[in-house]
Formats: C-alpha cells, structure tokens, sequence
C-alpha cells in the first residue's frame, strides 16, 4: 500500500529516508558479494534499483484499483477479504510489476550471461521496489516501523525475488537453448512462487489474529532460512548461459 509524503523538516527527513534506505542498502550489498564468478555493471544495477521503484509505483495504481472492485464484491471486514487482498491484489500486482520491468530491463542485456545473474538482477528490482516502499512507510508512520520493517519487510521482499531469480536465470538459458516455451514455464513459475509466498506473507499480517501471527513468525523464519540457503547454493553453482547453437543436456 502506498502513501503521500507529509510535509516535514528536512533534517527528520533525512533521518527517516537513512532509516528507510540502509536496510536494502546492505541486502544489496550482500547479494552483490555472492556474484564472484563476473561482476555485474554498476550501471545495469542502479538501473534496475529504479526499475524496481518503477514497478512499485505502477504496483500502487493497480493495487488501488483492484482493490476499489473487491470491496464491492467481498465484505471488507471478513478474513476472506484479508486473504484475497493479500494473494491475487497485493501479491499478484507487486510481484508482476516486479518481473515486467525486470524482464524490460535485463532479458537482453550483453551482461546476462551467468545463471545466477538472474538472481542478482530480480534481487536489485525487488529491493528498490522495497526500498521506495519503506520510505514510504518510515515517512508516514515514523521510526518506530523502521525496525520491524528493516527485519521483515525488506528480507521479504528479498527472499520472494531470490526464488523469482532462480527460475528467471533458467528461462534464460531455455530461452538461448530454443525452448522457447520451457523459458515461458519458468518465468511463471518464478512468478508464482513470489505471487504465493508474498500472498501467504501478506495473508497472515493482515488477518492480525494469535494464530495468523504464531503462523506468520514461523513461516518468515523457515522462508528466510531456505532463501538464503538458496542464494548461496546459486551463487556457488553458477555457471555460463549456454550459447544458443551448444547442445541440451536435459539438466537445468
């Protein structure tokens, strides 16, 4: 959800703008580390960091549209509402607008050439889209989200775009392998399992009950935990994208 800016002094300002940054600043940070095999250009990735507040902009617009239709269709107040919110407004908005500006962005850059690029490259588009967020929210509400959200939202928004990468840097090497159609399998498979574990995220923070929140705590540990593994496991298995004209081994 998204939010105008209030009028304040600057210095505040700066003080909830740091705040809000340094979170994704040091996600970003550690991510880039991982990707030892070749560097990415600096300039590709501070693109995609404005891609990424790109597509939390257009994720507000439809968000509030959609949101405009469901409440005429599901009362606001039922747990239905909260979940349907969650998954296929929220979720299904935020995580699309991530991939199209990601795709939009990286899919043809001379620079994608390594299967765990893609991880780096939906990382750098979801943390400024959570970056932009957080501002948002540090503005609006204060220092006091600043804390929960630096340990919950901007790891979220992290570990959703880490099983996103993983199957964008597979529809990649399909892509260049002409399966043209595998490609397009993996991408909504990345997609969906953003979509689902955003949905599921969001799901159990709005229904705001002792058991969504006890569900809610488990799930963000055992997320968090498996995300990382991931990204390391990635990182240390990267490889080349295999040129177009090279042989399928069948093994993604």
């Amino acid at each position: 959800m998204f939010f105008f800016f209030p009028v304040l002094p600057l210095l505040p300002v700066l003080i909830y703008l740091a705040a809000a940054l340094l979170p994704a600043w040091f996600l970003l940070r550690y991510v880039y580390r991982h990707d030892t095999v070749e560097k990415e250009p600096p300039g590709l990735l501070a693109s995609l960091v404005v891609a990424g507040c790109l597509s939390a902009l257009c994720a507000g617009l439809l968000e509030g549209v959609a949101e405009y239709f469901l409440r005429f269709a599901v009362d606001p107040e039922s747990p239905a509402y909260a979940v349907l919110l969650a998954f296929l407004v929220v979720a299904v908005a935020e995580e699309g607008m991530k991939l199209f500006f990601l795709k939009r962005r990286s899919w043809n850059h001379p620079a994608f050439n390594y299967r765990f690029d893609g991880v780096v490259y939906a990382v750098f588009v979801s943390l400024g889209f959570a970056a932009l967020e957080n501002v948002q929210y540090v503005v609006n509400y204060g220092l006091s989200v600043a804390l929960p959200r630096a340990l919950l939202a901007i790891p979220g928004h992290l570990s959703f775009s880490i099983f996103m990468g993983v199957y964008y840097g597979r529809a990649r090497r399909l892509e260049n392998l002409g399966d043209h159609a595998g490609a397009r399998r993996s991408l909504f498979t990345g997609w969906l399992a953003a979509v689902l574990l955003h949905g599921f995220y969001d799901a159990c923070a709005m229904l705001g009950t002792s058991a969504s929140s006890v569900v809610f705590l488990v799930f963000v540990v055992v997320m968090f935990s498996i995300a990382f593994r991931v990204l390391k496991r990635e990182a240390a298995s990267d490889e080349p994208i295999v040129p177009t004209d090279a042989p399928f081994d069948g093994v993604l």
